[in-house]
């Protein structure tokens, strides 16, 4: 070895450095190991325990305390851990770009539909999801939190437009309902700690499947219970691969989460990947879009193509919702 990799081998770690660069080179240590971990899951195709699955919603925003330590060691000369830091940017900006399968569906188009999901935080956004619905005029609505004046609400309100209707009563957090234009035939949904309904709608004179999602979230302690509850809508997305179907709501996972993961991998297509749609954070709604998650989804199955995906803001909720217009193809 010569003299100067010798020199540059001894020094290069923080605690060899001038105490000014010292200090500085600890901390891009410190946070360049908090986000490995994280990153490290991720490539690891698993979500970890707690607080890993939490982190993970929040992936993008690596980025942040990523590039503030890859400047601290540029700043102290500590070229080693300036090269950990170009590795995290360029796995984080990787892994931020839209996950799963796109394609044109096979088929003549048959049918357009236009679906919305909202979160509605028990019950509180009713009256502004009502206002979105009148406006948008979707042929679907998936309510999330709908407990039961949610329920009343939207049988006085919007009963007339969307006659068809399946619903799991429940109070707080636990009721859920999809609103239907088109007649609805009840199955029986995916058993989980809040509702989940399910249906087959007429659409045209073509079965479409609807699921409502809406797992619990991955809060401390409950993270298997999460897991487990993505697993059964992931089953539900297996059960039945020919018909097609429209699986939509409050996933409380992004595609950062290897759970949500596991239920594109079925098959299924986020219709905002299907748009084009930039990746748009739909929670917290306080803080959204400049800081936040992206939990809601409308997934299709190949049957769908998908045109003009939108984040709407609904006033007193913490969830934003998501509407889009998608297309039926038929068989061939």
């Amino acid at each position: 070895m010569d003299t100067a990799a010798a020199e540059w081998t001894a020094t290069d770690g923080p605690e060899h450095r001038p105490p000014g660069r010292r200090s500085g080179a600890w901390c891009a240590a410190l946070l360049f190991a908090a986000v490995s971990v994280v990153v490290g899951f991720r490539t690891a195709d698993s979500d970890g325990n707690t607080p890993v699955p939490q982190v993970l919603a929040f992936l993008p925003w690596l980025l942040a305390p990523t590039g503030l330590a890859l400047l601290l060691a540029l700043l102290s000369r500590w070229w080693l851990g300036t090269a950990w830091g170009v590795v995290l940017l360029g796995l984080l900006a990787w892994f931020i770009e839209p996950y799963g399968k796109v394609g044109d569906p096979v088929g003549r188009p048959v049918a357009e539909l236009r679906v919305l999901t909202s979160n509605v935080e028990f019950g509180q956004g009713t009256g502004s999801l009502v206002a979105a619905v009148r406006r948008e005029e979707p042929d679907l609505v998936f309510v999330q939190e709908c407990e039961y004046e949610c329920d009343a609400r939207l049988k006085d309100d919007l009963s007339q437009d969307y006659p068809h209707r399946r619903a799991v009563e429940g109070g707080g957090s636990e009721g859920s309902v999809i609103l239907s234009r088109f007649p609805l035939r009840p199955t029986d949904g995916v058993p989980g700690t809040m509702g989940m309904p399910g249906a087959i709608a007429d659409v045209e004179g073509h079965p479409v499947r609807l699921q409502l999602a809406h797992p619990m979230p991955p809060i401390p302690g409950q993270v298997d219970l999460w897991n487990r509850e993505l697993g059964a809508l992931r089953d539900a997305a297996t059960a039945d691969r020919g018909t097609p179907l429209v699986l939509a709501g409050d996933f409380n996972a992004s595609q950062d989460h290897a759970a949500f993961r596991r239920i594109l991998d079925t098959g299924l297509s986020d219709a905002a990947r299907l748009d084009d749609a930039d990746r748009t954070a739909t929670w917290p709604a306080r803080t959204a879009p400049t800081f936040g998650a992206q939990i809601d989804h409308v997934l299709v199955s190949k049957h769908f193509g998908a045109d003009r995906t939108r984040i709407l803001d609904v006033a007193d909720t913490d969830h934003r919702a998501v509407v889009t217009d998608l297309t039926l193809h038929g068989d061939k």
